[in-house]
């Protein structure tokens, strides 16, 4: 008797980095879904409960058939209670970079897997170190465009590794999803990680 198919996997992202992210474990998606949800923060709400949330949102938001897996994902970068999203401008970028400049910083990744049964969350809080920066420095990286659409302004994996002397937790959910966590979720999901085609 055959056995019956994968479930296909479907990556409700359009993060470029999610996605090279996956391929490092030998994970390619079936079909790749954005979300189209408020990310705004609701009033008073702190880094964490709400990178949770908008996990949690972006993977309710998708339809999802009852032989797909759907992987969902939020990076949030936090000083303190003061969550920092994507900058809307060069500005705002170099505000970020000079307050998060020579002190340490949070970033936190919620991975949401959903199956027609259950939906699995993980939370990842990883602690980033910046160095003290010079104005020369954050100009020459806000020229670099390298901030543009990067939660907190910039991206640990480009140019502004030069500016990252210390991490305590895991790097590739500063990239943007946590890696071992997530083959645990995908796994646990029903997901054949080692054996999928």
């Amino acid at each position: 008797m055959a056995s019956a198919p994968p479930p296909r996997l479907v990556l409700g992202s359009g993060s470029p980095r999610r996605l090279e992210l996956l391929a490092q474990i030998g994970v390619k998606p079936d079909e790749i879904r954005s979300p189209d949800i408020d990310e705004t923060p609701a009033s008073g709400e702190l880094p964490r409960p709400y990178c949770e949330r908008m996990a949690r949102e972006k993977s309710l938001a998708l339809p999802l058939a009852s032989d797909e897996i759907l992987l969902t994902a939020d990076t949030t970068v936090s000083v303190g209670r003061r969550i920092l999203g994507k900058p809307a401008d060069a500005d705002e970028a170099r505000r970020y970079l000079r307050l998060m400049s020579g002190r340490r910083h949070k970033v936190i990744t919620a991975v949401a897997v959903r199956s027609q049964d259950c939906l699995r969350e993980k939370v990842v809080q990883t602690q980033v170190r910046l160095k003290q920066l010079t104005e020369t420095e954050i100009d020459g990286y806000i020229a670099s465009d390298d901030w543009r659409g990067k939660a907190g302004g910039y991206a640990i994996q480009g140019p502004a590794a030069a500016f990252v002397p210390w991490i305590e937790g895991s790097f590739s959910a500063v990239v943007g999803l946590p890696l071992s966590e997530t083959a645990a979720l995908l796994g646990s999901a029903g997901f054949p990680l080692w054996s999928h085609p």
